[in-house]
Formats: structure tokens, C-alpha cells, sequence
């Protein structure tokens, strides 16, 4: 039980303040009182030099941060952190929030960069795609490209900019508009002419920048979007793949949703995790894959597609799924009656969570027939059929009829 939940009131542990390029001059009063009265203030070097000299005393935030954060909250009791621009927008006030509760926490947000960078732009925010790259890779931004999409991408730092270049580049979106702007909000703010993605230079820029990216593919750029069945041709593979239109009605009974983790049981190519992931921008997925090769090929189409967080297990169910939190949806593609699979899947699955299996085998089909009797859901039988050449005439070819059981956990 919380705080809030037993009617008692939980003291403030920490307060973030975001402060802009412009340091203090940009500050509220608010802010400024705050910092003015704190005892502790932490801070990178750079944003603790936008300060005047102050009473607190004044800390370097440790690194890895995330890694010490619940230390140095601990021992500096009312602490006082920096931040750049809105804490509550990809920054450590979301995370301090999570972790402590928001009632343990006071934010006091600065404007942002991507409300700076918009502004400079004429952009509407509202139209706008967010991507943070401070950590995560270039090929996160690939999820999020749509013809005339419009993105705004928080760089790690100077060097995020060509290294998104180069990413869509090679995958065919070369002739995007990017432009980089730099220390957004303070005295030696700049903003560079735009250049497309194949012809950005790698001039030497200030780590404090953010790059805009107007998405334009390529003659040859195969159309994508965050609505799941991608082309069957988007993924490398052995063969070991959910067919398109089966892809996609498997994922339309998952449902995925912000936050929410999916085990993908039987990976194989990797897709059921791909386009659940790229279908919402914060829905997790676990890859559990038997084979060696197909789990690094399952990595490979989760970086080209756009979703490189895709996390791959190299191992056998149900043992490779102990120690794994909870999932909210399952899908078993593969090793359906493989001993304790399926009951290992069911037990582990939260209240309320979907499981969706397919099924190729009158074996594992039977398998299906049981579990449905036992616990509900829907039987399908799916059959798709695609055009072929027979001899000098053109034939329906069909493929396997797939058995989808898809049940929702009480």
C-alpha cells in the first residue's frame, strides 16, 4: 500500500529543476527560490555552470546515473537535481517518478528542446514524432519513418546527427531533410540549413542538440507504418516466418498497448515482437528463439525495423522464460507441444492478458482443442492462398492452414 492509498503524506525527497542553454536568466522565480534555498544541488558540470554562486552545496551526478540514482536520492535527503528542459519529457524526472511515486517528487520544468525546435521550425508540436537516441540506437528512429513524417530526435550527443544519417540512408530514406540545432534557448544557439540524409557533413557541433528530420523515401523504399503486417520481403529469414496476413491478424487479437511486454515464444525471424513493438512506441517485447542463428537474425530484423529494444533470448521454452517478469501478452509461434510450454505461458500470464498460439500440426492442434475446452477463448481456422504460375496459366496456391487460439486470462 501506498502513501496516498493509507491517507498519510509522504515528504518531498527530490526536486528537479529544468534549466534551459540560457541558465538562470531563464529560470522562473520558482526556480530560482528553489535552487537559492536548497542544500544539495547535483548537476552535470555543464548545467552546474549556469548557476550563480549559491549557499548548496554543489555535486557532480554520477555515472552511469540511472545506476546510482536510488543511492544518491538516499544520501542527500532534499536533494535538489538539474535537468535540461522539461525533466518530465524522455528526462530523470519520469524516472525519479517511477521509482519514488509522484507525490515524492517536484518538478519544475523549463522549456523544452522539442518545444524550442519547434518553434524555430514553424512546426506544429502536436504533429511532431519524438525519438530519443540518448540511449538507445540511430535505428530507433526508423520505427517512427513515414513518408512526410516529421520527427524531432534527441541526440546523445555532436555525434547522433551523422550517425542518423547514415542509418536512414541505408535503408532508403537518404533523401530526408535533416537539420540540427544546437544549444537551443541559449546565447550561441544555432541552427543549420537543411541537408538531406545522404549529404549531411559531419561538421563539428555542440553535444547540446537535438536534430529535425523530415521524412522522404526513396523511389525504391519499401512503404511502412506502424499498422502491423509489414511486407513478408521487410525481414530476413530462413523461411521461419508468420506470413503477413496471418502476422497481422495474430497481433490484432494481442492488442498492444503503451508499456505493455509481450512474449514472443518460438521466435523465430523475430516479426510477432518486431511489429508489436514498432505498433506502439513503448510496448516491450521478450524473443525467446531456440536456435542460435535465427535469435541473431531475429536481432538483425529488430534493428533494421526500426526497434534495435527488441530484447532476444537464445534458449528453450519453458525453461528460458524463468526469471522473466510477468507479460501482459503471449504468443507461441513455435514449440507448441514442446513439454510445459504452453502451461508455463498460461501460469505466467498477468490477469487479464491475451494468449494467442497458432497451430500447423494436427498434434498441436489437438493440443489447442484441449486448452480451449479448458479455459475459453476462440478457435479460427485461417487460410490464405496466393497467385502462382502452373505451367503457361496462373493457380491459387494455398498455404498451410494455420489454427489460432486466442483467449484472454481472467
Amino acid at each position: 500500500m501506498t502513501s496516498a492509498e493509507s491517507g498519510q503524506s509522504q515528504p518531498c525527497l527530490v526536486t528537479v529543476v529544468g534549466i534551459g542553454a540560457e541558465g538562470w536568466p531563464s529560470l522562473t522565480q520558482d526556480a530560482r527560490d528553489t535552487l537559492t534555498a536548497a542544500t544539495t544541488i547535483a548537476g552535470s558540470p555543464r548545467q552546474l555552470g549556469l548557476l550563480p554562486d549559491l549557499p548548496a552545496r554543489c555535486i557532480p551526478l554520477p555515472s552511469p546515473l540511472l545506476e546510482h540514482l536510488d543511492e544518491l536520492v538516499r544520501d542527500h535527503p532534499g536533494l535538489c537535481m538539474l535537468a535540461s528542459g522539461d525533466p518530465m519529457l524522455h528526462g530523470v524526472g519520469a524516472t525519479l517518478t517511477r521509482r519514488l511515486g509522484p507525490a515524492a517528487v517536484r518538478i519544475i520544468p523549463a522549456v523544452s528542446s522539442v518545444a524550442l525546435a519547434c518553434a524555430r521550425l514553424g512546426w506544429p508540436q502536436h504533429e511532431v514524432a519524438v525519438v530519443s537516441l540518448v540511449s538507445q540506437q540511430p535505428e530507433a528512429t526508423l520505427a517512427a519513418m513515414q513518408p512526410g513524417a516529421r520527427l524531432i530526435v534527441l541526440c546523445r550527443d555532436r555525434h547522433t546527427p551523422a550517425q542518423v544519417a547514415r542509418t536512414l540512408t541505408d535503408r532508403g530514406w537518404g533523401a530526408s531533410e535533416l537539420t540540427v540545432l544546437e544549444r537551443l534557448g541559449g546565447p550561441d544557439e544555432r541552427v543549420s540549413p537543411p541537408q538531406s540524409a545522404a549529404e549531411l557533413t559531419a561538421d563539428v557541433l555542440a553535444d547540446l542538440c537535438v536534430l529535425a528530420v523530415m521524412a522522404r523515401p526513396g523511389p525504391d523504399t519499401p512503404a511502412s507504418g506502424r499498422v502491423p503486417g509489414l511486407p513478408d520481403t521487410a525481414y530476413e529469414t530462413d523461411g521461419q516466418l508468420t506470413r503477413r496476413e496471418i502476422r497481422a491478424l495474430a497481433l490484432a487479437a494481442l492488442r498492444p498497448g503503451p508499456g505493455a511486454l509481450l512474449w514472443d515464444v518460438g521466435a523465430g525471424s523475430g516479426s510477432i515482437g518486431i511489429e508489436w513493438m514498432r505498433a506502439d512506441p513503448f510496448a516491450r517485447a521478450v524473443a525467446i528463439e531456440a536456435r542460435p542463428d535465427r535469435a541473431e537474425r531475429a536481432a538483425r530484423n529488430a534493428a533494421a525495423l526500426g526497434v534495435p529494444g527488441l530484447r532476444v533470448i537464445t534458449g528453450t521454452a519453458p525453461e528460458a522464460l524463468a526469471g522473466l517478469p510477468g507479460p501482459d501478452a503471449v504468443f507461441i509461434g513455435g514449440g507448441l507441444t514442446a513439454d510445459g510450454v504452453l502451461p508455463a505461458c498460461w501460469q505466467r500470464l498477468q490477469s487479464g492478458g491475451r494468449l494467442v498460439a497458432h497451430a500447423v500440426t494436427i498434434e498441436s492442434e489437438v493440443l489447442l482443442h484441449r486448452w480451449q475446452g479448458e479455459h475459453g477463448g476462440e478457435l479460427v481456422k485461417l487460410a490464405v492462398s496466393y497467385r502462382e504460375p502452373l505451367g503457361s496459366f496462373t493457380t491459387w496456391r494455398p498455404a498451410l492452414p494455420v489454427t489460432q487460439w486466442q483467449v484472454t486470462r481472467p
